[in-house]
């Protein structure tokens, strides 16, 4: 039985998967390869200031030392040499020349090779994040959490999704928000893993919690009452968000860049559970002339209880 829903879980990942994958090559990746350009060339202009800015002063130091120990035959004797100099380089120079074609074309060659690479791992790691997605919550999860998952048929598909964004996104992203490609956090990375699964165990938790008090609600107070009931536990998660350390973001992008950004990456997550969700409830109810009798009788002990 549990083959059968995992089965499940990963058909509905594998569609989810196709369109993500999609939205990464169409939308995603076009962008942030316009994000991460525009953070290189901030960071051209400013260590072009910062080189016109040392160039100036070593002319300046160079052009007293001249002054101190020059004299007349010497600038006569060094600006011969300095012909000779330039003779040898204009001789040379086309041979210079080509070698800096070459090279600038095999350089481009490779980066050209190389973002189209990072392109095509970025669309079939989003496809097979999805699928995992799909596999661990609505194939292993929905197994053992069926009965508990509030509402029925469609309902707990749904329920699970939100389940699911909350716990792997939601969550995490109240200590942690999304950072745009290129910009700098103020914590390291050995604090930002713990804290992003400290988040997600505690949305996992609040789920939990909210599903139990939503139905125990239910049975008791009518469905309004028990939706009031359901929503009031994520108000918990305000208290690790409140204790976490700050992450501040730095960066070179515009703030309505970095807002851009930041709202495709929670667009991107949204569409992956919702994408889940509702493949995985039309799976379901393809499959409603297929009665399961362990879930009948997991689902009549709950509401006995």
């Amino acid at each position: 039985m549990l083959a059968e829903y995992l089965t499940r879980g990963v058909k509905a990942g594998l569609v989810a998967g196709v369109v993500f994958g999609l939205f990464m090559a169409v939308v995603a990746n076009p962008l942030v390869v316009y994000a991460d350009e525009m953070n290189h060339a901030a960071a051209d202009v400013d260590g072009g200031h910062e080189h016109e800015s040392e160039a100036a002063h070593a002319h300046g130091d160079e052009g007293d030392h001249a002054h101190e120990d020059g004299s007349g035959h010497e600038h006569e004797d060094g600006s011969h040499g300095h012909e000779e100099a330039g003779h040898g380089h204009e001789a040379g120079g086309h041979t210079d020349e080509g070698e800096s074609h070459a090279d600038g074309g095999e350089g481009h060659h490779d980066t050209a090779v190389s973002m189209a690479v990072n392109k095509a791992v970025s669309v079939v790691s989003g496809g097979l994040w999805a699928v995992l997605l799909g596999g661990a919550f609505f194939g292993i999860a929905f197994y053992f959490l069926e009965p508990a998952i509030p509402g029925a048929g469609a309902a707990k598909s749904y329920a699970m999704g939100l389940a699911g964004f909350v716990t792997v996104s939601g969550a995490p992203w109240l200590v942690l928000p999304p950072a745009s490609p290129g910009a700098q956090q103020s914590l390291p990375v050995s604090t930002r893993i713990p804290l992003y699964a400290g988040m997600m165990v505690a949305g996992a938790l609040t789920c939990l919690l909210a599903g139990y008090v939503y139905n125990r609600l239910r049975a008791s107070n009518g469905r309004s009452v028990a939706i009031v009931g359901g929503l009031l536990p994520f108000g918990i998660l305000a208290i690790p968000a409140v204790l976490a350390p700050t992450n501040t973001i730095q960066g070179a992008l515009s703030p309505e860049l970095r807002t851009g950004m930041t709202g495709l990456f929670v667009f991107g997550q949204v569409l992956v559970w919702l994408l889940l969700a509702t493949t995985h409830a039309q799976l379901r109810s393809a499959n409603t002339s297929q009665t399961d009798p362990s879930a009948a009788s997991r689902g009549a002990t709950l509401s006995a209880d």
